[in-house]
């Protein structure tokens, strides 16, 4: 507490040259011991107590006296800040009973008397007894406290609802007698505490810790603070449980008959199974704390725990003999934090078959999944988004709240990020998951058809339309979500509309009279500025903050490296499985040239160029050699760039080049790229998903 939460504020003050009249006039007013004299510049000059006015009117002076020669000069002075306990010490040397409080400047900000500090004093307390009862209320142990005589003078909700009694009703009343079993008459005789003692109350075993209460060494009664034994002995038991639950598991873990090792996320070994242990001879206590690759032959499971990419059903040489081991990732929070592997001792032909067996019904699990996504529409979930960064799993847990509710959302990010996974991935999180999933590629339709697309239309609205008229995206996505990508391209009167069915949830088809209402979540998507557009006027301030409701941005790859490992190795599985290749690893050169590329067509060029490099690998590892050339000449000097000698890649760089400086040169807009190379918008797009950009 500081002066300034207790002084008077704000009090008149009297000028040199003042006469005693005007100083009867503020003393009436104020009904103050004393008013401050400040000169023009708001100094104190001194300070005249009513006995120093009382000393003048009986010494004789008239009214029209001035009151300088009356001044006490000695006055206590604080600042606003001063601390309570030092306004204390500094009222001690006063010879009067109040003093000035200054600002740093030394200008007087009002008084402060010793009423002041008492009151100060009673709130203080006031408060600090507020405090002590909240606390009490609060907690989550029963608190009973007791006078010298033994008398309860407090009972907290705890020890109510504990002991089955209200406080009301045991108040004043003898604790032994109220609360039999509870006896504070020993602690308050012998002024000493006891702690751990048990006790039975009202049929509950309690835990009580006690102690005396004492003012200035005279005891002013005792408090004890107990816990139902019921409790901590539930948790002893469940701690109980834990341990037998632990110790079976270990037992079950060493007869099985497969070898299984776990390790942490550095690829040390926290724990090996009797079975691997006996299989490889060695003790499994002297397994754990070693690095993995140092206890087991060609083992991968460190490589598992840094990336996070399962590896299932492979073969690893051990001894001059071939095992099927799996290695499972362990994830904790969204965090890989180790890795467990399992090795299985069986005859190698019956693994082999079984591997047949397994790949002709995957074959057909694939088929039937190609199949669904046809008819569907939608088949990401976030389980298929690989991330390990913090940006994307803060955008993923985003993502998720979003799809929760029924806002519009407005995805935004470069090229080749991944935006329309999210857009699925949202709507298969989301409420309407079982509605359906239209997409419509705002830059991909032509403009003359984009209305009748969005909205469909009414039969014979135009030449050559079906007869039964034909419905629009909205119409198809009544109950689900639309996705509407690439919506910075769409014309400005088709803005116009969508703002509309965005507004009324209503719309009518080409050619049509009768509205259509529709209950459609609109998720949009785009890699352009649209507050650059907005204030250029290329698109609507309405609509974009009709879309703008809930904004994501997917970062680009660049800015999310810790990803680019883990979907090499995801890429690496699929098309391992299109191209019936073998490629399991990348060569430690070659992740370094992928990491020091800058990826301007994010996800989907690095997808690109792991399909390119699993075709040209010679071997079970990607090395520089089978990337595209232009990765590993990225940092170089242009004169020092080698020549490449494949007239195709000569080729194919030559037209990303001419096309990346196109679209720079159009700010981004796809539209004005094609017009500046001369070529048509669809072509455009075959050609930068064909490069990856």
């Amino acid at each position: 507490m500081r002066m300034k939460d207790f002084m008077t504020p704000d009090v008149p003050a009297l000028q040199p040259g003042d006469n005693l009249r005007r100083a009867v006039e503020l003393f009436r007013q104020t009904r103050l011991d004393g008013i401050p004299v400040v000169n023009e510049k708001g100094f104190l000059v001194g300070l005249l107590t009513r006995v120093n006015l009382f000393d003048a009117l009986l010494e004789g002076f008239d009214l029209h006296k001035t009151v300088d020669d009356f001044l006490t000069r000695k006055v206590v002075t604080v600042y606003l800040d001063t601390p309570y306990q030092e306004v204390v010490e500094s009222v001690k040397t006063s010879p009067v009973g109040m003093g000035v409080v200054v600002d740093n400047n030394n200008r007087v900000r009002g008084v402060f008397t010793k009423v002041d500090m008492i009151t100060a004093l009673f709130r203080e307390s006031d408060l600090l007894s507020a405090r002590l009862r909240a606390v009490y209320q609060a907690m989550h142990n029963g608190i009973v406290s007791v006078d010298e005589a033994g008398c309860i003078t407090m009972l907290n909700p705890a020890a109510e609802l504990l002991l089955g009694v209200r406080e009301k009703d045991v108040l004043d009343k003898h604790v032994a007698s109220a609360l039999p079993g509870l006896d504070l008459t020993g602690v308050i005789e012998t002024d000493r505490g006891e702690v751990g003692k048990k006790c039975l109350v009202a049929g509950r075993a309690l835990l009580v810790n006690s102690t005396p209460i004492a003012d200035n060494g005279i005891i002013m009664g005792a408090m004890a603070i107990f816990q139902d034994l019921t409790e901590l002995e539930q948790v002893a038991a469940e701690l109980e449980s834990v341990r037998t639950l632990k110790n079976t598991l270990q037992t079950v873990l060493d007869i099985a008959y497969d070898g299984i090792v776990v390790v942490n996320k550095e690829g040390m070994i926290t724990f090996i199974n009797q079975s691997l242990a006996d299989f490889f001879g060695f003790d499994p206590g002297d397994a754990v704390g070693r690095h993995v690759t140092g206890v087991l032959e060609n083992s991968r499971l460190h490589i598992v725990a840094r990336t996070g990419v399962p590896e299932n059903a492979r073969l690893q040489q051990v001894g001059g003999s071939y095992y099927v081991v799996s290695r499972l990732p362990i994830v904790e929070n969204g965090q890989v934090v180790g890795a467990v592997g399992k090795m299985m001792f069986r005859n190698l032909e019956e693994i082999r078959e079984l591997a047949r067996r397994m790949d002709a019904l995957e074959n057909e699990l694939n088929y039937y999944r190609e199949e669904l996504r046809k008819a569907g529409g939608n088949h990401y979930t976030f389980d298929n988004i690989i991330m390990v960064s913090p940006s994307m799993i803060n955008l993923k847990r985003e993502a998720l709240q979003a799809a929760r509710g029924v806002s519009t959302v407005l995805l935004r990010g470069e090229s080749g990020t991944g935006k329309d996974l999210f857009a699925q991935a949202i709507h298969a999180a989301s409420p309407r998951r079982g509605g359906p999933f239209i997409k419509v590629n705002c830059a991909a339709i032509p403009e003359h058809l984009l209305e009748s697309e969005f909205f469909g239309y009414a039969p014979g609205a135009f030449t050559g339309a079906q007869r039964g008229g034909k419905p629009g995206r909205f119409e198809l996505a009544h109950g689900g979500t639309i996705f509407l990508d690439e919506i910075g391209d769409m014309s400005p009167g088709l803005q116009a509309k969508l703002l509309r069915v965005l507004q009324d949830r209503e719309f009518e088809r080409v050619g049509g009279t009768r509205p259509i209402q529709v209950d459609v979540r609109v998720i949009a998507a785009t890699n352009r500025d649209l507050e650059d557009m907005v204030a250029k006027g290329d698109f609507r301030e309405d609509l974009f903050y009709r879309l703008n409701v809930i904004a994501l941005a997917v970062p680009p790859l660049r800015e999310r490296q810790e990803d680019i490992l883990p979907l090499v190795h995801c890429f690496l599985q699929k098309y391992n499985s299109l191209c019936g290749m073998n490629v399991s690893d990348l060569a430690p050169e070659t992740i370094e040239v992928l990491r020091a590329y800058h990826w301007p067509g994010n996800v989907r060029e690095l997808e690109n160029v792991i399909e390119r490099a699993i075709n040209f690998a010679t071997g079970g590892i990607i090395r520089v050699k089978d990337l595209p050339a232009y990765l590993s000449r990225v940092d170089e000097p242009a004169g020092k760039r080698a020549v490449v000698a494949n007239y195709r890649d000569r080729l194919g760089e030559a037209e990303r080049e001419i096309i990346f400086s196109a679209i720079k040169a159009a700010g981004g807009n796809k539209t004005k790229a094609a017009r500046i190379l001369g070529i048509s918008r669809s072509r455009l797009y075959e050609k930068l998903k064909k490069l990856g950009l």
